[in-house]
């Protein structure tokens, strides 16, 4: 039997409250934990004081000294001095500290309007769609035939990222609903210029036919996949269609049953119901137009709205915004019981200015000796926008973490945690699908020296190799959503030159399969190393020392395994893998090596059942296969074509370069060569001046 979850998951999904108190010292358990900026240098002063210490001669010591800056450890009754952490570095937040607001680019419309969704599961799992063969896949009519009913500029007045503001472009908000239309049937009313929101024109083409075109990226020309907008002014009992035209992936899982996401105001009002899946005769599929000599995709389905007048949203997967992200943290950090073992401070501020906070979780250590035994894990997520599932297994991972379960105290007793829920503030406040503002995908870019272009990675990068000076990492795992395969898998990273340790990557995986069968897909997994993926957190992380390092992918669908086979995932499935992979680290860390070396058996036989499929051949030895390659591609997003330098950095580059100023010495040198230069030109000028005057004298 894997895990401890299995037993104890209705205590979870139930949201106990946490009752027990924390018993013991708090301490400065990791260097980089800090307390609220609200409690002034004073107060952090007297907290040391209180702090009981093995050896009471010293406890008047910081009473001694004229300094505020040391802090004492004590090894035994020897006391050992290190420097205080410094305060406010950044703003953070704390219960009497309110969270910074969302800041935008200055060119971003924002609506005023606060929205807002409630949480909410279905009784049963949603199935996914069952082609007919009979949907129709109408072609892009476009503007001039059709009726443009909502239309927004490219938001971006310029080409890069110039600077930003709280709340967005200054001066009253335009209108962006077309009134050109006389028609006595009232026309649908869209919106997208809220946190997340993405769609930039909507045009009637029938009675009830709606041609949809969805926002690139900010500062691209690429990335068309997350939607997320507002719709009202609708009839019951009327069949609408939907249709997006400038899709560009070749390939998606809504030609594999996925259905969009329908939120009804009047159904959360009256009925507590939130996101469910929606639509019928959904279809993807290539039209006929491109763009940039890149063809084009649309995904068309039909619904009909459950309330007349009513006002509801429809989205790619479920929503997770980033004041999503700052309400949990004030809901953390409010509450003295998880405040305790949870530390959270600001890593650093995004290109546009908002905060990228880090957690350090972890249980208050007794001794120095202690809190160095310690090893570490990093978890990150949402570094690509549009992959809100990402959100929803760390916010699950997160929950199990600073619960009162058993296994949740033992993980903050063995580990120091290092969470940044949230790598890419920035591009998941303006509805990006893949890149930040600097028009790049930061997951092809940490191996960048550019700290300013790139803040969110360069500082995460840094803080894992600062931990790795210190101790042991034992798993980095960034969490992603995968738009074209069902189920929950990893991308791992393996030695091809070290056979011994051929398999050792894959335990994690294999183990994480066993405790969710009806989401986790080992098969899935893949552990090549790509050389277009040289640049992303998973690698970059293996090259610095971390042997586990991981990608786990939710697919945007559903599960194809066990119990769930045919149904698409909910926001409790995806927590439910934030739970699982706590628990996972459990059995991959248990002292008894019983369930790994139980693992370790399974994957060589794996293996080799491989080999005899694709190589038709059988091998002695797993050191045979060290030079063997049976694994096929990730079949991961490509983006290549996002690498380089940030557009705002291109942009000042193709401007040219600043003349330098000159030093006074070279100004002189220079002013004394052209009176060199110029010289016996003014006299030779001069002769034949005083020549012809001489001439007119003697005339």
């Amino acid at each position: 039997h894997y895990g401890f979850l299995s037993d104890n998951t209705s205590s979870v999904h139930a949201g106990v409250p946490i009752k027990r108190e924390w018993e013991g010292n708090q301490d400065s358990t990791a260097s980089d934990m800090i307390n609220s900026p609200s409690e002034s240098n004073d107060s952090n002063f007297e907290e040391e004081q209180e702090e009981p210490k093995p050896c009471q001669n010293f406890f008047s010591l910081d009473k001694v000294l004229r300094t505020r800056q040391l802090v004492f450890d004590f090894d035994g009754e020897r006391p050992i001095p290190r420097l205080r952490e410094p305060l406010d570095l950044f703003t953070i937040p704390s219960t009497s500290c309110p969270f910074q607001g969302v800041r935008w680019p200055i060119e971003c419309e924002v609506i005023r309007d606060k929205i807002q969704h409630i949480e909410w599961d279905p009784s049963e799992p949603e199935p996914f769609y069952q082609p007919t063969g009979d949907e129709q896949a109408p072609m892009p009519v476009g503007g001039v035939r059709g009726n443009t009913v909502y239309r927004i500029d490219p938001a971006t007045k310029t080409s890069y990222f110039t600077y930003s503001r709280v709340g967005g472009s200054r001066g009253p908000i335009k209108s962006a609903t077309s009134c050109a239309n006389h028609q006595e049937e009232p026309t649908l009313a869209f919106e997208s210029r809220f946190e997340s929101g993405n769609l930039r024109k909507a045009v009637q083409v029938g009675q009830y036919d709606y041609e949809l075109t969805l926002r690139t990226d900010l500062y691209t020309t690429k990335h068309t996949q997350w939607f997320y907008f507002r719709v009202r002014n609708m009839r019951v009992d009327v069949t609408y269609r939907f249709t997006i035209i400038n899709l560009m992936k070749a390939s998606s899982l809504y030609s594999a049953g996925m259905r969009p996401l329908l939120y009804s105001e009047h159904a959360a009002w009256l009925k507590g119901e939130g996101w469910q899946r929606t639509g019928a005769n959904i279809r993807y599929y290539r039209n006929n137009t491109e763009q940039e000599g890149k063809v084009l995709y649309s995904l068309t389905w039909t619904l009909e709205f459950p309330f007349d007048g009513d006002t509801c949203y429809l989205a790619h997967c479920y929503p997770y915004t980033y004041s999503n992200l700052q309400h949990y943290l004030r809901e953390v950090i409010s509450d003295p019981v998880r405040a305790a073992y949870c530390k959270l401070r600001v890593l650093c501020r995004s290109l546009a200015g908002n905060a990228v906070y880090v957690l350090t979780v972890t249980a208050p250590s007794n001794s120095l000796a202690e809190r160095k035994a310690k090893r570490a894990v990093v978890v990150t997520a949402r570094v690509h926008p549009g992959e809100t599932n990402g959100s929803w297994m760390m916010q699950g991972f997160l929950e199990f973490l600073l619960s009162d379960l058993p296994d949740a105290r033992l993980l903050r007793e063995i580990f120091i945690f290092k969470v940044i829920p949230m790598l890419n503030p920035d591009g998941v406040v303006v509805g990006n699908y893949r890149c930040s503002l600097t028009g790049r995908d930061l997951n092809r870019n940490y191996r960048s020296l550019l700290r300013d272009s790139f803040p969110c990675i360069w500082y995460t990068r840094n803080m894992v190799r600062r931990l790795l000076a210190e101790r042991e990492v034992v798993v980095y795992c960034d969490f992603h959503g995968h738009s074209r395969k069902n189920n929950v898998f990893m991308y791992g990273c393996s030695d091809r030159k070290d056979a011994s340790q051929c398999l050792q990557e894959r335990v994690f995986p294999l183990m994480m399969s066993k405790n969710a069968t009806d989401k986790f897909s080992f098969r899935s997994c893949k552990f090549k190393i790509h050389k277009s993926k040289e640049g992303t957190g998973r690698i970059v992380m293996w090259r610095l020392g971390i042997r586990n390092s991981y990608t786990m992918e939710s697919t945007f669908g559903g599960s194809t395994l066990g119990d769930m086979k045919g149904t698409h995932f909910s926001t409790r499935d995806l927590k439910s893998m934030g739970y699982c992979f706590c628990d996972t680290l459990l059995d991959f860390c248990d002292p008894d090596p019983a369930k790994t070396n139980h693992c370790l058996e399974e994957l060589g036989l794996l293996l080799r059942q491989e080999v005899r499929r694709k190589l038709g051949r059988e091998v002695d030895s797993l050191e045979d296969l060290s030079d063997i390659d049976i694994e096929s591609s990730t079949s991961g997003s490509n983006s290549t074509e996002s690498d380089g330098l940030p557009v705002h950095l291109l942009n000042a580059t193709n401007q040219g370069k600043k003349k330098q100023l000159r030093s006074r010495k070279e100004r002189n040198r220079l002013r004394q060569e052209r009176v060199q230069s110029t010289g016996p030109k003014i006299i030779q000028r001069n002769i034949k001046h005083l020549v012809e005057l001489t001439k007119y004298a003697f005339l």
